[in-house]
């Protein structure tokens, strides 16, 4: 099979397109031809060696996190699946390699696609969809009448939170450029605060929740919008003490985690708030009831642009500057 190669741990190395064998099924596993592969700020940071403590693995690899695509061979133990089947996934850590012709994935991270997508559209929904219900339904629990800010609200995270937050009855306040403002509104935004002639805390207070996937800087900020039990939920770090033990590292680990996240736990603790650092995983039951939603027609993906599978690179370096709206997808087939 044809896939895209990381052969080594490099910011904006190039991915090798080369042949590959199939790859090997367990009797749980699903094989996936994949259709479409959506492109993840998380593909391009692991790509430079910034996740490679916590995630380790050992070039050549394959990059990728989301998918859609249909199922061509099951396991002796799948149950859930049949071939033919249109699936959509985010297969998980460990496992990944989405910029293939194909995937072995276990059926438990697989969901039927939604039947109102095309392969691209439902290719961008797996890591942003779970990250986005993983913060906000799982762990800040929110509910009507609670005030949310999602930082970013016109990249891949920001755009299907804002939707999400807005089926919970929440009122939604996002950072956009003026130029994204009309976009985030669409999507349900209820606040857009430009972020470059505003600063969001002086114009935002009494918040039950923040997103947070912007720097060290906008975190230390977001805290000052909370009201006492707020919960400051980030996706772009610093990592903590709760993530270090989930993902079972090792004492050296866990001390760095608690280290690195030290100041902004403190700074939480003093606000009467809660911190907590996200890195989602991997759930086929979740994306089953996103499907739902999106078929139900409560939450549509935003896809920037399609580009074929030999525009990978470009396509993931134009990523890493910024400048998306919505998913970039490649289209495999």
């Amino acid at each position: 099979m044809k896939a895209f190669i990381l052969d080594r741990y490099k910011k904006r190395q190039p991915l090798r397109l080369g042949d590959l064998p199939e790859p090997t099924m367990g009797p749980g596993d699903v094989l996936i031809e994949i259709a479409a592969a959506g492109l993840n700020v998380l593909d391009a940071k692991i790509r430079s060696g910034g996740f490679k403590v916590i995630l380790p693995y050992k070039p050549p690899f394959v990059l990728g996190h989301d998918l859609a695509g249909t199922v061509i061979r099951v396991g002796s133990g799948v149950r859930r699946f049949k071939v033919g089947d249109a699936v959509y996934a985010r297969p998980r850590d460990g496992r990944i390699g989405t910029l293939a012709e194909t995937i072995a994935v276990d059926e438990v991270d697989v969901a039927l696609k939604p039947k109102n997508l095309s392969m691209a559209e439902a290719a961008s929904i797996p890591l942003v969809g779970l990250t986005a219900w993983q913060a906000l339904v799982e762990h800040a629990k929110l509910k009507r009448g609670d005030k949310v800010l999602i930082q970013a609200g016109s990249g891949g995270v920001g755009t299907f939170a804002i939707q999400l937050a807005k089926h919970l009855g929440a009122t939604v306040a996002t950072t956009a450029s003026a130029g994204n403002a009309d976009l985030v509104r669409s999507l349900g935004a209820d606040v857009v605060v430009d972020y470059r002639r505003e600063d969001f805390e002086k114009v935002l207070s009494g918040y039950d929740v923040v997103l947070n996937s912007l720097d060290g800087e906008t975190l230390r900020k977001s805290l000052t919008i909370l009201k006492p039990g707020g919960k400051l939920i980030s996706i772009s770090g610093p990592p903590d003490p709760a993530f270090a033990k989930a993902q079972g590292l090792n004492a050296f680990l866990a001390l760095v985690m608690r280290l690195l996240s030290f100041g902004i736990r403190r700074k939480a603790r003093a606000r009467g708030v809660n911190y907590a650092f996200l890195f989602m995983r991997a759930n086929g039951a979740q994306l089953g009831e996103i499907a739902k939603l999106v078929e139900a027609g409560t939450i549509r993906p935003v896809v920037d642009r399609v580009v074929p599978f030999e525009a990978t690179n470009e396509a993931l370096t134009e990523l890493e500057a910024g400048r998306s709206k919505g998913k970039v997808v490649v289209e495999i087939r």
